[in-house]
């Protein structure tokens, strides 16, 4: 742990103070309103006669006012930010890039699989609705309690997200004077999300995928296309190749030996699987909802709100899609068919997999 006066601040449940982390690079931390992480670390970088952002913050005054003053602080302005490299498209990240934009004509960078948060295919607010509680009925959540969880979303900050100019690639060298700044790729967490690697200084702007305390969610949502945590898996291995010195994450605190952290990160979603299989095991025929409930977690279940539930059943959904994959589990009810086809869908131990685990 390399940032003491952010660790300090995270123990203490403050906001830290904008911190100077190498010769033109600071940390300015943007408040997210009414959330647990508290705030997102956005980082300004020297760029020519400007500044480059990465990441930019959450949709709201108070995060827009913390991160002028940020920039004023450290003897800049929000008017002469000449680019915000975005590393996924989660509100607290990219919320402010359009704003941002809107006040220095700067242009905002993202990988091109998190152009919009709605997928390829945003289609309106009704479809999205339509598919947000097929995809939670369909998985097991009681009818009410996913309309009542689809309506206590805020659908303006998907609808309303800003559009990337620039559509950024793996591997691809950032662009930008005095800067040399390389896409890593690490889908999981979302789609597209991108670390930045700084090669010269051994930097590594982690955003969401490597944090110094607790995993990123990695689930499967109403849109989801392909195996996340499969993905997040590899990328964490992926990034074992790099040389880093410091991992400069997007919330909590800086930190050190990247290479203890992907590998604690590795062996909790190892455990986490097991945990999963076990409670398939312990109850054939259960949905994702039910398998979500008797699973560990921070707090107890009934203490969750319903988003917090939803994102629950989503890291549930992962694991149990990344056991199917790997033939350990199936949606197929074993020797005989769906006692009940038009239903949720529910999870069983495959028939092999049964007599290899005893």
């Amino acid at each position: 742990m390399t940032g003491t006066t952010q660790w300090q601040a995270w123990q203490d449940r403050v906001l830290p103070p904008v911190e100077r982390v190498r010769d033109g690079l600071w940390s300015i931390p943007v408040p997210i309103p009414d959330n647990p992480l508290r705030y997102v670390l956005v980082y300004a970088l020297e760029s020519g006669d400007g500044t480059v952002l990465i990441d930019a913050g959450w949709p709201a005054e108070e995060p827009w006012r913390a991160l002028c003053d940020g920039l004023t602080g450290i003897g800049t302005g929000v008017e002469n930010v000449k680019a915000v490299l975005v590393t996924h498209n989660h509100a607290d990240h990219l919320g402010l890039a359009g704003r941002v934009r809107e006040a220095s004509g700067a242009y905002v960078a993202l990988h091109a699989l998190d152009a919009s948060p709605l997928g390829p295919e945003p289609g309106t607010r009704e479809e999205w609705r339509g598919d947000l509680l097929r995809h939670l009925t369909g998985n097991g959540m009681p009818d009410a309690e996913a309309v009542t969880t689809v309506d206590a979303m805020n659908a303006d900050l998907l609808f309303g997200a800003a559009r990337p100019d620039v559509l950024l690639q793996d591997g691809e060298r950032i662009k930008l004077p005095d800067l040399d700044l390389n896409v890593v790729w690490t889908p999981g967490h979302s789609p597209g999300h991108s670390c930045f690697h700084e090669p010269g200084r051994r930097l590594l702007f982690s955003g969401d995928h490597v944090l110094p305390r607790i995993t990123p969610a990695v689930g499967v949502y109403a849109r989801t296309v392909g195996d996340p945590l499969a993905d997040f898996l590899l990328s964490l291995e992926r990034l074992a190749r790099f040389d880093v010195e410091e991992v400069l994450p997007a919330h909590e605190y800086r930190f050190r030996r990247l290479d203890q952290r992907l590998a604690q990160m590795a062996r909790h979603h190892t455990e986490r699987l097991a945990e999963t299989f076990a409670a398939v095991r312990a109850e054939p025929g259960a949905t994702g909802w039910e398998l979500a409930a008797r699973l560990e977690w921070s707090r107890p279940w009934q203490a969750f709100g319903t988003q917090q539930r939803r994102f629950a059943l989503g890291e549930t959904l992962a694991h149990l899609q990344l056991l199917a994959t790997r033939g350990e589990i199936s949606t197929e009810h074993p020797g005989e068919p769906d006692p009940e086809p038009d239903g949720p869908t529910r999870w069983y131990v495959s028939a092999g997999e049964a007599v290899v685990r005893g």
